[in-house]
């Protein structure tokens, strides 16, 4: 009778008047000791209230059934195909929405609908791959944002192939503790990329200069990136660059006069397809005979061995030992070393290579000169008293000296 009551009095009610008779006939559904026959009708009503043409009336529905597993699911199912203000409620918390439903509603609907789904609390790695396939931007930026989703490597790199171009998108990635190292590689790729595209778009650089010096950051960072991550992130990072093209003679050649030993090894022995254990027996082995078929195996440029033979000499002399910088940065006295025997090669066409080692020379050159003048300038390195205490003749001179 209450029921018959109620559709009768929708038919003249208000808008808000309905949505609000709407919420409360739909929490004495869930809530309220209702007969069998009064559950019954209620339901009815309820799902007739899907028709209704009001969309404030159906988002007051959807709010007020979102967060229970008590609901009826043909209302629900409803609700998630409305339009997006909507839907949004059920989409993002009803329990009752299986991964399937929500995978469809990803990829049936638009932005507003695949948003509210990026949030959803504890999302499996199934519905947070679909979106990572044809999600907007602004639903893969929920997503990573989302601390408790579940989202594998794969939905992360895909992620990062379509929108890695956009800063909010790589903050967000880079910020993640768990990001492989890989991914984080190819956001640093696709960061240089960026930066080439909008220097070159400026006309404030060739393309070819902006291209290059982009690739030289990226491989710099790469090999920073290297030294600071795990061991067992290594062999993915390194089959990464490798399969992405960027796992070059040039960055193989900036990892060892780096001194990142471990990257060198791994690198080559992904190139030659033989196990790390005997990569590295070859390489300090100090007769040195198996390092040139070593090196021919792993179909690096003939043009580049000599830089390569005389690094590896100066590795098993111990020659990056005792240098500040650890192995994220170049070796100053290594890359003079290799640039000076390599110039005295007189075989072969060694021209490009004399030119990427002078490039590296110049950049150890910047890199140590700006970490001699940082430690110079710590705070704990000048004592200020000093240059505070009157009479002081020392400072009196330098300073007449420098005006």
């Amino acid at each position: 009778m209450i029921v018959r009551q109620f559709l009768q009095w929708l038919r003249t009610a208000g808008a808000a008047e309905r949505a609000e008779a709407t919420t409360a006939l739909a929490r004495a559904y869930l809530y309220s000791d209702l007969s069998a026959d009064d559950r019954a009708a209620a339901e009815g009503a309820i799902i007739m209230q899907l028709d209704d043409p009001s969309p404030l009336v159906r988002e007051a529905l959807s709010r007020a059934l979102a967060f229970s597993d008590q609901s009826p699911p043909p209302v629900i199912l409803g609700l998630a195909a409305d339009q997006p203000q909507v839907a949004s409620w059920v989409l993002e918390h009803s329990p009752l929405l299986m991964d399937a439903d929500l995978v469809d509603a990803i990829a049936t609907g638009r932005s507003p609908a695949q948003v509210p789904i990026a949030r959803r609390a504890d999302l499996p790695c199934a519905v947070s791959a679909a979106i990572a396939e044809v999600g907007s931007a602004e639903a893969c930026l929920v997503l990573i944002e989302n601390e408790s989703a579940e989202i594998v490597a794969f939905s992360l790199d895909r992620i990062v192939e379509r929108y890695g171009h956009l800063a909010a998108i790589r903050e967000a990635m880079l910020i993640r503790d768990d990001l492989p190292a890989p991914t984080r590689q190819a956001v640093v790729a696709k960061l240089s990329e960026t930066l080439a595209g909008f220097v070159t778009a400026r006309a404030w650089l060739d393309q070819d200069h902006a291209q290059r010096i982009a690739k030289e950051a990226c491989e710099k960072a790469t090999v920073t990136l290297a030294a600071v991550s795990p061991s067992t992130e290594m062999p993915p990072l390194i089959r990464h660059l490798r399969e992405s093209g960027q796992l070059t003679a040039g960055l193989v050649l900036r990892a060892l006069l780096s001194g990142n030993i471990v990257m060198f090894e791994q690198a080559l022995a992904e190139l030659a397809d033989m196990p790390i254990a005997r990569v590295s027996a070859l390489l300090h082995d100090r007769r040195g005979s198996g390092f040139r078929a070593l090196y021919e195996r792993a179909e690096l440029p003939a043009s580049t061995y000599a830089a390569f033979r005389e690094a590896v000499d100066a590795m098993r002399e111990g020659g990056f030992i005792g240098e500040p910088g650890g192995a994220t940065r170049l070796r100053r006295r290594m890359v003079e070393r290799v640039l000076t025997r390599c110039a005295d090669e007189s075989f072969g066409d060694i021209e490009p290579l004399l030119l990427l080692l002078r490039r590296f020379a110049a950049e150890a050159a910047r890199e140590e000169a700006r970490m001699f003048c940082n430690e110079l300038v710590a705070d704990d390195a000048v004592d200020p008293l000093y240059f505070a205490q009157p009479g002081n003749d020392e400072f009196v001179d330098d300073a007449r000296y420098a005006a």
